[in-house]
């Protein structure tokens, strides 16, 4: 049986550690702030015309935009956003976090949550989240990153999941039903090759980052947790990688890289572009994310990221938001946070935008309603994960670790090293 993302978050002991905070971080107490300053004002917060200043980092800047706009167009409090680019963001937060410089609110990666909370860079908001009467709708895996000592800290900012996406006009053309996507891995291989056999010029089956390590655990983890298997295990000390169904999805990709079928650039790309031929029109299916849907110029098909056997889960993504721990406007920054969980915010913004919704409650609403698509994806949410580690980011995401070194040997050389490499990353996140 697949886990909840809020279920193994809860279980998993470590969280990740971010680098480049360590020394911006080390003038930062550690635990918590004072219990719930942002409580005095009621459970709505204060709107008295104070501007507030919100930081996000640019993969959610569509969505952070139009959140923004629709807040400052309906309350006397204005927030003025500032998107950082991704590279940057981490670096820039523990700069702000030493020198107690962090705007009022400001939203964090999933995976880094933990840490930043642990660190004491988040207000207690509990009371406040704990007297929404809707609080057990809102994504479990987005509270539990920000819970540490029973407290919460954070709220859902934008939830970004993994989806298989396909492009319904190549799959007409490649005489497959443009209405059925993938179901198995199998089936996934069986209709990238179809699309591949078009010979279209400059048109390809499939595509991948297989340069960029979290472009890789966000669209092919979700295989293995399909399959009911983990990746590591509960304390996010062991990598389980060379077990058979990750075995499965390494040599699915490894066929499709042999027989031409994914896209030439994605042997070097390192995450800038790893979706830009698809939403070219050029990419016959693939896992993608689901935040990129509304921008997708042309109709496609959406469905759960299959297993070997069948199944279908994602990798619940996005970031969370919450209070700095150097916010001298509480009560007001909490008013954008409540309205963020309204319907208001959550469904005439969001998914009027064809985005995921943060409340279950919310999932089937007038704009879902239009389109099965939403409706899919918002299901699949709940058969997700968010995987967190001490040591993830040295393992997993960095550029020269032991899980790209993996891809590459069982992907791309074919060389009989899984059961070394998977130690390997085991001794990262070990550590």
């Amino acid at each position: 049986m697949i886990t909840t993302a809020g279920n193994r978050m809860r279980r998993a002991g470590g969280v990740l550690l971010a680098g480049a905070l360590i020394a911006g971080l080390a003038a930062c107490s550690g635990g918590g702030t004072t219990a719930d300053p942002a409580a005095s004002a009621g459970p709505e917060g204060t709107d008295d015309g104070s501007e507030l200043t919100l930081w996000t980092r640019a993969p959610l800047e569509k969505q952070a935009n139009l959140l923004v706009d629709a807040y400052n167009a309906s309350h006397e409090n204005q927030v003025k956003l500032t998107v950082v680019p991704n590279d940057d963001y981490v670096a820039k937060v523990g700069a702000a976090a030493g020198s107690g410089s962090l705007p009022d609110l400001f939203a964090a990666d999933i995976v880094y949550v933990p840490n930043w909370v642990e660190q004491g860079l988040f207000q207690d908001i509990s009371s406040n989240i704990d007297g929404l009467d809707f609080k057990d709708s809102i994504n479990k895996g987005h509270l539990s990153a920000g819970t540490v000592d029973d407290k919460e800290h954070v709220l859902p900012f934008v939830l970004d999941l993994s989806m298989m996406f396909w492009n319904k006009e190549l799959y007409k053309e490649a005489g497959l039903d443009p209405e059925k996507g993938p179901t198995t891995l199998a089936e996934f291989a069986e209709q990238a090759k179809a699309v591949q056999a078009l010979n279209k010029p400059d048109t390809y089956g499939t595509a991948t980052g297989l340069n960029c390590g979290g472009c890789l655990v966000f669209t092919w983890f979700p295989s293995v947790w399909a399959s009911g298997d983990e990746v590591m295990n509960g304390d996010g000390t062991e990598s389980l990688l060379a077990e058979k169904n990750a075995k499965d999805v390494f040599a699915t990709w490894a066929d499709l890289w042999a027989s031409g079928t994914v896209l030439p650039s994605s042997k070097d790309e390192a995450g800038p572009t790893w979706t830009a031929g698809f939403t070219e029109g050029k990419v016959g299916v693939m896992p993608y994310p689901a935040t990129l849907l509304s921008s997708t110029p042309f109709d496609v098909g959406v469905a759960g990221i299959p297993g070997p056997d069948g199944g279908a889960s994602t990798f619940v993504g996005g970031d969370g938001i919450g209070i700095s721990k150097d916010s001298k406007k509480s009560p007001q920054a909490w008013n954008f946070l409540n309205w963020l969980m309204s319907e208001d915010a959550q469904v005439e913004v969001l998914a009027k935008d064809s985005d995921v919704v943060s409340r279950s409650d919310l999932s089937s609403n007038q704009y879902s309603d239009k389109d099965p698509r939403l409706v899919t994806i918002n299901e699949v949410a709940a058969k997700g994960d968010t995987p967190v580690s001490k040591n993830f980011q040295e393992a997993f995401n960095s550029p020269t670790g032991p899980w790209l070194e993996l891809v590459r040997n069982a992907v791309l050389d074919g060389s009989d090293s899984l059961d070394a490499d998977n130690e390997a990353i085991t001794e990262v996140l070990s550590q």
